[in-house]
């Protein structure tokens, strides 16, 4: 199963590849003619020798540029052909099932959902060889989500969802970034996505689902508690100023 890595080192080798071939070609063949066409004293009468103003031909009556033209509009029409098949595969992904996770992003972090509720914040671990099937969008202004080692990158825009996938062949840590400049925290806009086997993918899972999701919630869950004891305790203050008022008057 290809990955993205996969496909993009492989049209990049392909056009490296022509590339080279064909410009050492011209190269060689320019040399050639330049060198057997140059000017000496006593050259023989060549009915191929290029005159000032005369149409180029190749030589042999246009057979040679007629050829040559062929060639490359076959070389050229091929690549065109094979190169779009394979952005097609890109762009439909792999047939084999996957997991699902909800992308979300916002001034500037990362908000990432599993199929099971689970939620992370900063973090994403998916299992190595499995394709990964992403639904990125965003809840203030337009991000970008993407992964330079992965190849994968997707538009994260306010009201519309982006689909997109990736498959990690190897396991380790990676960075997730965002590619469109979203405010002055854009540059510190990362998470980080950590790629392991499946058995400690599930493990993480169930470890994620029994610890209540994620952490960020149980911190704003937290923050309302404390909120509300401050509000609480601003209440009890207020009325024990206003008994300390009232009574201050009834002695006056």
């Amino acid at each position: 199963m290809q990955t993205r890595v996969d496909v993009f080192d492989e049209i990049f080798l392909v056009f490296l590849g022509l590339g080279t071939l064909v410009g050492i070609v011209v190269i060689s063949y320019t040399l050639y003619n330049a060198y057997k066409y140059r000017d000496v004293d006593g050259r023989e009468k060549d009915e191929d020798l290029p005159t000032l103003g005369e149409l180029p031909t190749g030589g042999g009556g246009g057979r040679k540029l007629f050829v040559s033209f062929g060639l490359s509009a076959i070389v050229v029409i091929s690549l065109i052909v094979w190169t779009y098949g394979m952005l097609l595969y890109v762009e439909d992904g792999p047939s084999e099932d996957g997991i699902e996770v909800d992308v979300e992003g916002y001034t500037f972090a990362w908000d990432f959902e599993y199929e099971n509720g689970v939620t992370s914040t900063g973090e994403m671990a998916v299992p190595v060889d499995t394709t990964v099937w992403i639904d990125v969008t965003s809840r203030d202004v337009w991000h970008t989500f993407g992964s330079q080692e992965l190849r994968v990158k997707a538009d994260a825009i306010p009201g519309e969802t982006d689909r997109t996938w990736f498959i990690a062949d190897e396991t380790g840590e990676y960075r997730i970034e965002c590619f469109e400049l979203c405010g002055p925290g854009h540059s510190g806009m990362n998470a980080d996505l950590i790629v392991m086997e499946e058995d400690e993918f599930q493990n993480w899972l169930d470890e994620q689902q029994q610890g209540g999701g994620d952490g960020g919630s149980g911190e704003g869950a937290s923050g309302d508690g404390q909120q509300n004891e401050t509000d609480a305790g601003n209440e009890s203050t207020d009325a024990q100023n206003s008994t300390n008022e009232t009574n201050g008057g009834g002695e006056s």
